[in-house]
């Protein structure tokens, strides 16, 4: 539904309803710019890289002939991830707030809300924070193409088919990278594997 959300606000954009630009936008908001940022590790560089996927992506909206976009948004944001990890080594910092501009949600949360353990009880908030940077650390240790199915996975819920896409690859080369990754940050986080995402089916 969402998707199909996504195309009819597209439509209207193209039909010359700019609003539909700004909505596109805010909607697809979070899941992009969690990924950005959980690729890049810092929550500066993640901004410019939002704002050049959507520089980008209006400039090639005429070329856009899928019925994903934001797959397509993604498939941006991936190469220009890339582009950027061979110029920099990001420093990163759990603490930063996710959000455009710097700002968190309206709590002020941080990454470590999104990779969070369910643990309840008075000590959750330390307890979500440590867990959240032990992943956090874990995460940067993986390989590239691992790192990415990870995260368009947790982060932004997509179905292995479009990670498969968005990468070029086979559906089953995504579906083992998730699972060298997961088996990667079990061993380094043998304590807390409970608290790690499960693949999931291929959907």
């Amino acid at each position: 539904m969402e998707d199909l959300d996504l195309e009819k606000l597209l439509h209207a954009y193209r039909q010359g309803d700019l609003d539909s630009l700004g909505l596109i936008v805010d909607r697809t908001r979070k899941p992009l710019f969690r990924f950005i940022y959980g690729m890049v590790g810092d929550v500066h560089a993640a901004e410019d890289v939002f704002q050049d996927v959507w520089l980008r992506a209006v400039k090639n909206l005429h070329t856009y002939k899928s019925d994903r976009l934001l797959s397509w948004l993604y498939r941006i944001a991936r190469n220009r991830v890339i582009d950027l990890s061979r110029k920099r080594k990001p420093d990163t910092s759990l603490q930063q707030p996710v959000g455009v501009h710097g700002r968190g949600d309206a709590d002020g949360t941080g990454l470590e809300a999104f990779v969070a353990s369910n643990k309840a009880g008075p000590d959750r908030g330390m307890g979500d924070r440590e867990l959240g940077e032990r992943i956090r650390a874990a995460v940067e240790t993986l390989p590239l193409e691992q790192k990415e199915v990870f995260l368009m996975r947790t982060e932004a819920e997509l179905p292995f088919k479009e990670i498969a896409d968005i990468q070029g690859v086979s559906i089953n080369t995504a579906l083992a990278r998730m699972q060298y990754a997961l088996r990667r940050l079990r061993e380094q986080l043998a304590e807390d594997h409970h608290n790690l995402p499960k693949p999931g089916r291929a959907s």
